[in-house]
């Protein structure tokens, strides 16, 4: 299951055409905007869906670019044309294939199957061009194994693995596919850690999971995650000055923070219930002008007993998710903070959905092992990435059309916002990253990218069979 979460950040922002911005970590002057420099950004939203590999999603983003006159299909790395996969159940292997359902029977992203899908006869070898062959052989097992507990609780119509390497294009995501071709992604964005949500989430908080690679239980919504004592990225903001809030989709007014991932905090957010808002009056604060200078949207997550959630995880519809994507962004594009805003759109992790790239090496965030691996499970130590995840920059400034081939996880997002409001890296993780800059022209913004295309929510939505 998956839970909820969005970062929304608000900085001052404005669509850029090409040209490369410069670094400024300065403070703005009161009250004013700083023309040619990250400086003009005056509002951050960071949104953060679930569960899905850049593979699954924009794996064929590349033909829509070209067909839009927007760049060469070869500018995304996307799903080689000779993929074909191990199935659990012995049967013949599996290819790509586009999914007909918007919706599918869950998958895996534990810290085993995680590993095992990077490699999978050889799971204590997950660097050095690792062959990623296990994606399908994991989901296949994990259907057959879990049947009794799916949601619903259908038999295992997927033993071979198969909806792991489906896959989606233009006609099921005309938002996503316009964002990413008008705005600007990347071919190299990872989520932080090779484990499922709950960890990943921590690091797009506080860059670090404290050790943790699991929650200490996964059936709550959200989930028990473990009292977390390290510095979140709201404490930084707090101690600076520069104001925040959390748009909380399952908004509970009797605990605000209930419906976030920072409740886990537990130190610092119960001193700042106040910055924790109903997600329904984002749109609002967005037409009057009033948004924060940092904002998360933690988004609507699935639940044992409601599949119609917004958070995009398997089994609920990603349609749905992605039209209240649409509609955080429309506020945004709309109001009058966008001239100056950037809006970030990713996943916490790939979902157990195949991608064909291998994780990045990197740097343990604070030096602490991981201290609750399962017994028999693959070894770490917080050294490489979890896999690709999509990420879409939507800002007036942003370089059009524009596709980053820069190895990052997406605590590269904390170094942006860093940069911007001048503060010291949480740990070493985010402090390793590229501050994003090469994504954005501070000299040319375009407040008028054009009319995004009505995201549908219409698709055939089932969990019996595949595709």
């Amino acid at each position: 299951m998956k839970y909820i979460w969005g970062l929304v950040l608000a900085g001052s922002l404005g669509l850029v055409g090409c040209g490369s911005g410069t670094s400024s970590s300065s403070a703005p002057p009161p009250g004013g905007q700083t023309s040619g420099s990250i400086q003009s950004v005056n509002h951050i939203v960071i949104m953060m869906q679930e569960n899905r590999s850049f593979d699954h999603y924009f794996g064929h983003l590349g033909a829509y670019r070209a067909a839009q006159g927007a760049g060469a299909a070869s500018d995304i790395d996307g799903t080689p044309a000779n993929v074909s996969l191990v199935t659990w159940d012995g049967s013949p292997n599996v290819s790509p294939v586009h999914m007909n359902t918007m919706c599918t029977y869950d998958l895996t992203s534990n810290w085993q199957e995680t590993h095992n899908t990077i490699n999978l006869n050889n799971p204590t070898q997950v660097t050095n061009n690792p062959p990623m062959d296990g994606a399908a052989n994991m989901q296949g097992g994990y259907c057959v194994h879990s049947a009794a507990a799916q949601v619903p609780p259908v038999a295992c119509p997927d033993p071979a693995g198969l909806r792991a390497v489906g896959y989606y294009t233009d006609t099921d995501l005309p938002f996503y596919y316009w964002a990413a071709t008008q705005f600007a992604t990347s071919n190299r964005w990872f989520s932080a850690a090779p484990a499922r949500t709950q960890i990943n989430r921590m690091y797009l908080l506080a860059a670090t999971s404290q050790g943790h690679v699991e929650p200490n239980d996964s059936t709550s919504t959200p989930p028990d995650i473990w009292n977390v004592t390290a510095k979140s990225i709201f404490e930084s903001l707090q101690d600076a000055g520069v104001s925040w809030r959390v748009y909380v989709t399952d908004f509970n007014p009797s605990t605000p923070s209930s419906g976030s991932y920072m409740d886990a905090f537990y130190l610092f957010t119960p001193k700042y219930l106040a910055n924790f808002v109903d997600a329904k009056t984002f749109a609002a604060d967005a037409a009057a002008g009033t948004l924060p200078q940092v904002a998360l949207i933690e988004s609507g997550y699935e639940t044992q007993t409601d599949l119609s959630e917004v958070d995009e995880h398997p089994q609920a519809n990603i349609q749905v998710g992605a039209s209240y994507v649409q509609s955080m962004v429309n506020a945004l594009m709309n109001g009058p903070n966008w001239k100056d805003s950037v809006f970030f759109l990713t996943y916490d992790e790939f979902g157990g959905f195949y991608d064909h790239v291998p994780p990045m090496s990197t740097v343990n965030p604070d030096g602490i092992a991981p201290v609750d691996i399962p017994a028999g499970a693959p070894q770490g130590d917080f050294t490489i990435t979890g896999l690709r995840v999509p990420l879409v920059v939507i800002s007036p400034f942003t370089k059009p059309h524009f596709v980053s081939n820069t190895p990052a996880d997406f605590t590269a997002m904390l170094k942006f916002i860093e940069t911007r409001f001048n503060l010291q890296p949480l740990t070493k993780r985010d402090a390793a990253q590229p501050d994003m800059q090469e994504f954005f022209d501070w000299t040319s913004p375009n407040l008028k990218p054009g009319t995004p295309p009505a995201q549908p929510t219409n698709g055939a939505c089932y969990y019996d069979h595949v595709p």
